[in-house]
């Protein structure tokens, strides 16, 4: 089960982006953040391919998680052992 976190203001960061199965793929995250977010076109939907690394792509990244319109982006807690 993951722990849902605050958003993260500045890098590094504690958890990672992810992105569930209520995408639809509408693109809005790779316009927005296309060093982080990329599409999974055999399924339709897009994923994280890239945590930010910097402050210019959390900001970018934090845009596409306010911008989501299914709200599909998370942040939480990584995995132990990650």
């Amino acid at each position: 089960m993951r722990v849902e976190l605050p958003l993260p203001t500045r890098i590094p960061i504690d958890g990672r982006f992810e992105i569930d199965d209520t995408c639809i793929d509408c693109k809005l995250c790779n316009d927005l953040a296309p060093d982080n977010f990329d599409a999974d076109l055999d399924n339709d939907v897009h994923y994280v391919c890239k945590q930010p690394g910097t402050p210019d792509e959390l900001e970018r990244v934090l845009d596409a998680f306010e911008s989501c319109p299914t709200e599909s982006i998370r942040y939480s807690a990584a995995p132990s052992g990650e």
